[in-house]
């Protein structure tokens, strides 16, 4: 019995290693390319334009916003708001950025299926996850407490909530990677980046796309450990 406990305990270890391994990756890389300007002198803000008209979408403005690395793409306001470093930045760093967060809007422009489902699943997710944690507690209170029919079918209630923000997270990865693929792909059709810069836009973008690998793993881990802890809480009652 106790071994079921201590795994418990350590299930999320080798997650959040992983995780915090990709969180150095990633800034290690930006800060890397955030040194080496390119070679065109074009900030994040004009190759957002010209990558937006190239594709013909004329409804998204480009907005300057504070802080490191928040850069966003909003469909429902249509806007592209780009971090200050980024807006004004001419490294091959700022400009993968920007040109990922014009991927998305070219998938809204597109009608990118996957994007879609995501979008659904965050607002979905967004409500479940804030019923998760109740929906658990109260699971454990009534099945310790009474050992009940009742606190089982909460518990599994939560495993079912839990599942939409895993579904999420999983929707999320293939979306951020053809959004980088799209940057990528434009990057030279607009006169951005060359060929060599471009590899290292790729590198950046890749980076980045790790610490959705990372958040995807901690999700796996997170649901073992729940389904782990019912197990525990069925084979005690037994």
């Amino acid at each position: 019995m106790y071994w079921e406990y201590y795994l418990l305990g350590i299930i999320l270890l080798p997650g959040i290693i992983f995780s915090l391994c990709m969180q150095a990756k990633v800034q290690s890389t930006y800060r890397k390319y955030s040194q080496v300007l390119g070679s065109k002198g074009l900030t994040g803000a004009e190759v957002a334009k010209k990558i937006l008209a190239y594709n013909g979408i004329d409804d998204v403005s480009i907005n300057k916003i504070q802080g490191e690395l928040t850069d966003y793409y909003s469909p429902k306001e249509k806007v592209l708001a780009l971090s200050s470093q980024v807006y004004s930045g001419t490294t091959i760093a700022d400009l993968g950025i920007a040109a990922h967060e014009c991927g998305h809007a070219i998938q809204h422009a597109k009608n990118y299926a996957p994007i879609r489902l995501r979008n659904f699943l965050a607002v979905a997710g967004n409500i479940t996850s804030k019923l998760f944690w109740p929906i658990v507690i109260i699971g454990f209170i009534l099945d310790i407490a009474y050992a009940s029919v009742a606190g089982k079918i909460v518990l599994v209630a939560g495993l079912v909530v839990f599942g939409m923000s895993l579904l999420f997270t999983l929707c999320t990865l293939p979306v951020e990677l053809d959004a980088s693929k799209r940057a990528i792909s434009i990057l030279v059709d607009v006169g951005a980046l060359d060929e060599m810069e471009v590899k290292g836009a790729k590198q950046v973008l890749n980076a980045a796309a790790l610490t959705y690998v990372a958040a995807l793993v901690m999700s796996i881990l997170e649901l073992l450990r729940f389904v782990l802890a019912f197990v525990i809480a069925t084979k005690r009652d037994d």
